[in-house]
């Protein structure tokens, strides 16, 4: 078994390559390219990067500053609309010059990084969800890279590699099981399910007992689409056997906030 420091290296070096992936999409874009309209409602490829930007700034703060992190969020999710601060902190970012936006997110993700790497071991921050050790975070911070890096593709016709890295998108989304079923307001299965998903190379990424009543199997990719909203449950090549495993699918987030809109089907789209 790998050391934590190990699995953190690793997990920070994926996110690097992710990050870096999603920048040669949007780098070379002329401003109006920056205006696109992506398939979330309201939020243009611009939106897109000022979010994650948005979100490293906050995940730096709680790795840094735990208590003025909580007290930011305490204030942020106390109005009517609890979830408004995501919009809202989207929209001032995408309201900067491309080249500004560009420079302070790849400015962000240098900083969180390096205050990941620098955290003591065990550390737990927190976070909106739940609390985050530093691999998990960074864990996360990939899992948002790659899911807003589908919707930029998406809008610009841009059709992406494939990588190993979709098996962080994958763990993060088996672990968030239970989370999925709390966002709604219902009790997760008591049994852990069985999950065996194909990656791009041919390669197996299982996750729980063998012999779990409940399965999920499929392509890895459709998988991450699934886990991430970014695909209707009705167009995935993802299997259930066992009907809780299917309800599962229909719900499942690997986020944290208020469940999404998720996306139409491919017909309806």
């Amino acid at each position: 078994m790998a050391e934590p420091t190990q699995v953190l290296d690793e997990v920070l070096d994926d996110l690097r390559a992710e990050t870096e992936a999603l920048e040669g999409v949007v780098a070379a874009l002329p401003a109006a390219g920056w205006g696109t309209p992506t398939p979330a409602p309201g939020w243009t490829v611009a939106h897109q990067i000022a979010h994650l930007a948005w979100t490293d700034e906050r995940a730096l703060l709680a790795a840094t500053d735990p208590d003025a992190f909580r007290r930011e969020a305490a204030a942020l999710t106390a109005g009517p609309d609890p979830a408004a601060f995501i919009d809202e902190g989207a929209a001032r970012g995408a309201r900067r010059p491309p080249d500004v936006l560009l420079a302070g997110w790849r400015a962000g993700t240098t900083a969180l990084a390096a205050a990941l790497a620098a955290l003591p071991e065990g550390t737990r921050m927190p976070w909106y969800g739940t609390a985050m050790s530093a691999p998990s975070m960074a864990t996360g911070r990939l899992m948002e890279t790659w899911a807003h890096g589908e919707d930029v593709a998406d809008a610009l016709g841009v059709v992406r590699e494939s990588t190993a890295r979709l098996r962080h998108v994958v763990r993060i989304g088996v672990r968030a099981r239970d989370y999925a079923y709390a966002a709604r307001g219902l009790g997760p299965p008591a049994a852990p399910f069985r999950v065996e998903v194909t990656g791009p190379g041919g390669e197996v990424w299982a996750h729980g007992p063998a012999d779990a009543a409940e399965r999920v199997t499929g392509d890895a990719l459709d998988f991450c689409r699934l886990v991430t909203q970014r695909l209707h449950r009705d167009d995935a090549d993802v299997h259930a056997e066992g009907a809780e495993a299917e309800r599962w699918l229909g719900i499942a987030q690997a986020f944290a906030g208020p469940p999404g809109q998720g996306r139409a089907r491919r017909e309806e789209a």
